[in-house]
């Protein structure tokens, strides 16, 4: 199996939440290791890919990079559209991935792909590239947004309102790959519409009940939702940036985010489940000595049993939970 690493981070393994091995080091965005060599072996390898059949039963051949990608993809797609999801296993740091030949041959093959941009999976882009098809149509959620670069928080899945526009584009490029079965999928896409109303609906009714509560977190991870909840989150981004970057924050922030919990001035802990580090576990530590219930947030869907919106909504009910009976939700 050839390996393309992620450049500038030391490959780590996740056990039971809790990160295993050396301290990541250099920036929590996933890069690819650009080498010449690299992909002088991983586009030899695609040629054969291109040469096979686009369509498998029929179906688009669909990829979302993260499974909250794929798992709109599939929402909106149905049974005339075969999705894979490069990274869905939420027991993992995504930003420690490292891709197969496999991963190469599947997005070299896909008429559609969904991926985040902002530098969180830049891979894909040195992928799609190692492998020219002209067939494939690319929504990169950055570009679709007319974000820069620069934005500070890369985790655009947890705004509800970005995964609806994610899911319209995602309904008119398939209705220009497949025509014969553009009102499939607009029924679809009409659907899932539906159930975002239901999502909103819950995120109005926690805002009336707990707007202005304030809250901490290792990382920016779910701060889009937080934000869509009216909940204040009393973390310094600059030490949540520290936190998402594998850099030890300062002595200053890290006291900061300590009085947060001995002084009790935060309701709710939401930590990320997948990546953790020395300074994460001993914050997640002294909220629960502190009486501070913590809620596990992840960067990519749990699975199974979860769609998108099921996902959010088990997150505010989680948040939920912590503020009326202080219940920690470790894991959902």
């Amino acid at each position: 199996m050839i390996l393309i690493k992620v450049a500038g981070m030391i490959p780590m393994r996740v056990r039971g939440g809790l990160a295993v091995g050396p301290r990541r080091t250099g920036p929590r965005l996933w890069r690819v290791a650009a080498t010449a060599t690299v992909f002088a072996v991983v586009a030899l390898g695609l040629s054969a890919c291109n040469s096979s059949a686009p369509n498998a039963g029929g179906k688009v051949l669909a990829v979302g990079a993260e499974n909250q990608y794929a798992n709109v993809i599939s929402q909106i797609g149905g049974r005339f559209v075969q999705t894979s999801a490069i990274m869905s296993n939420p027991s993992t740091d995504p930003h420690t991935f490292e891709v197969s030949t496999s991963v190469a041959r599947t997005i070299a093959r896909a008429q559609l792909v969904v991926q985040n941009g902002v530098g969180y999976d830049a891979f894909m882009d040195q992928l799609e590239s190692a492998s020219a098809n002209s067939s494939r149509d690319v929504i990169d959620v950055q570009t679709l947004l007319g974000l820069p670069l620069d934005t500070k928080n890369p985790h655009l899945w947890y705004n509800p309102v970005v995964m609806t526009k994610v899911a319209v584009k995602i309904e008119k490029d398939l209705a220009k790959i497949e025509p014969q079965h553009a009102s499939y999928f607009a029924t679809r896409l009409r659907a899932f519409q539906s159930s975002i109303l239901h999502l909103d609906a819950a995120m109005t009714k926690f805002r009336h009940r707990f707007s202005g509560t304030s809250v901490a977190t290792t990382e920016p991870v779910a701060d889009y939702l937080l934000t869509a909840l009216g909940l204040h989150n009393r973390t310094p981004f600059r030490f949540q940036a520290d936190i998402m970057n594998g850099v030890d924050p300062s002595p200053e922030d890290i006291a900061f985010q300590q009085s947060l919990f001995k002084k009790h001035q935060v309701k709710v802990f939401c930590y990320n489940a997948q990546v953790s580090s020395t300074v994460t576990v001993a914050m997640r530590s002294l909220a629960e000595s502190s009486g501070v219930p913590v809620v596990a947030v992840y960067e990519t869907m749990p699975t199974p049993g979860f769609d998108y919106q099921t996902w959010m909504l088990a997150e505010i009910n989680a948040l939920t939970k912590a503020l009326t009976t202080n219940t920690s939700t470790k894991e959902l």
